[in-house]
């Protein structure tokens, strides 16, 4: 779909596009590969579904924020926006590394690990955050945890991801768009909209990443496809940042 000739024409196009490119922006190849990342971190499926939708809501912010000042300044704005974003998007390359890093350290240093529990029912729990040597399984969450207990659908690391993305030059399409809105209502409705499709959109894909490590407690296995997650993170990341850097065209022939 070509953004450049998007032009939203009234509250009902803003409605239908919002929605629909926000289901699309989410399953760009950086997007995907990131939560890719984070998808072996919690066995419980609904548990990993909120990676996703803390990143879309982590997106959404910068983008909200932005958007509506653009709405307001129009392209004055939106031509110091597009003279910085570059950074933010080589940011988004060195995070891609070190996400791909740290799933290589969890590894080789055995922090993720696939442990049963009783706790009047006997389940199944996938860690990559701690052993169990430091800590009594009684309370190993909560001390662990602790924001999480009193906010148990937000994951801080995966928001922080996507708000990096969300500042990131890939964004910018979408807020290009915005100049063309006949009224701010209109593009805030746009705006509205495409952060509730990315962040419903990348909750489904993450639930979907997540589900090879739900049916399985083994591992060797785990660790293949998370192995397979970092590596690919790790490429995109030194493609990304060659192509910011030193003018290359990597990311060119990739899903990106």
């Amino acid at each position: 779909m070509d953004h450049e000739i998007i032009q939203l024409s009234g509250v009902i196009s803003a409605l239908f596009l919002g929605i629909i490119l926000g289901f699309s922006h989410s399953t760009d190849g950086d997007h995907v590969v990131a939560v890719s990342t984070m998808a072996r971190d919690y066995k419980n499926v609904f548990k990993s579904l909120w990676i996703g939708f803390s990143w879309g809501l982590g997106h959404s912010t910068p983008l909200i924020i932005l958007g509506t000042l653009i709405l307001v300044l129009k392209e004055t704005l939106m031509n110091i926006y597009e003279s910085v974003s570059i950074y933010f998007e080589f940011g988004v390359a060195i995070m891609l590394i070190m996400l791909g890093l740290q799933v290589f350290w969890k590894i080789f240093n055995g922090s993720m690990h696939i442990h049963s529990h009783d706790h009047g029912e006997k389940h199944t729990h996938l860690h990559g955050s701690h052993s169990h040597e430091e800590n009594n399984e009684g309370d190993h969450h909560d001390k662990n945890h602790p924001f999480l207990t009193l906010f148990p659908f937000f994951r801080p690391k995966s928001f922080i991801i996507g708000l990096i993305h969300g500042m990131a030059g890939s964004a910018a399409v979408m807020l290009a768009i915005l100049p063309t809105s006949p009224s701010i209502l209109t593009g805030f409705i746009f705006l509205l909209l495409f952060s509730i499709g990315t962040m419903l959109s990348m909750s489904i894909m993450t639930l979907a990443l997540a589900l090879p490590f739900r049916f399985t407690n083994s591992n060797r296995f785990s660790n293949y496809v998370i192995g397979i997650f970092g590596s690919l993170s790790i490429l995109l990341g030194l493609a990304l940042g060659s192509d910011i850097a030193l003018g290359t065209n990597f990311t060119g022939i990739l899903w990106y």
